[in-house]
């Protein structure tokens, strides 16, 4: 964890040393999500995020862009003849490398972590608190793409693949992980 932080930190202050250009910026968008891995039998959980970020440019080809977001994810699936939608609520930190290949199209890739808020699941009508079965970290790989509709508003595509074990307490060689698909627009303000 403390190699983590220390390697964002890194980041971040290059960042700032060598940025030509920062912009601010909030984005909405939406969730597709699902489980990884040793579950079965789930399928896609429609959720959505929101939250701020900071787009530092390097050079004319390339930026740094960390996040603070919030992200609702899970998956849907039977248990036992019940419909159960699991919603896992994060607090997400990616940090994008993003390549400009031309004047408004952009390819991202980049680390996430997650902090573990809430964890609910529903079945007919019923909730219940599940966050004890699950760890209260998460991490993550990005890659997307982006696109400046304007000088103020950004489009964004990102698949987010889980490389943690979420699953709190699992069993030898059983393992889950998050999946998700984002759709979002962003203003930089």
């Amino acid at each position: 964890m403390k190699k983590i932080l220390l390697t964002a930190v890194a980041v971040f202050g290059f960042a700032f040393a060598n940025a030509q250009e920062a912009k601010f910026g909030a984005k909405a968008g939406l969730n597709l999500s699902n489980f990884t891995g040793d579950a079965e039998g789930t399928s896609t959980k429609v959720g959505f995020q929101v939250g701020a970020f900071a787009e530092f440019k390097v050079s004319d080809k390339f930026a740094v862009q960390p996040e603070l977001v919030y992200s609702a994810l899970g998956a849907k699936y039977d248990f036992f003849g019940f419909d159960v939608t699991e919603t896992l609520s994060y607090l997400t930190i990616p940090v994008m490398a993003k390549y400009y290949v031309a004047d408004a199209f952009s390819l991202e890739a980049g680390p996430q972590i997650g902090f573990l808020m809430s964890a609910k699941a529903k079945a007919d009508g019923e909730s219940e608190d599940t966050k004890d079965a699950y760890n209260s970290t998460d991490f993550g790989i990005n890659v997307g793409a982006g696109y400046d509709v304007t000088e103020n508003i950004n489009l964004g595509l990102r698949y987010t693949i889980g490389v943690s074990n979420i699953v709190k307490d699992a069993p030898d060689g059983i393992s889950v992980g998050n999946s998700n698909i984002a759709f979002a627009v962003g203003y930089k303000f």
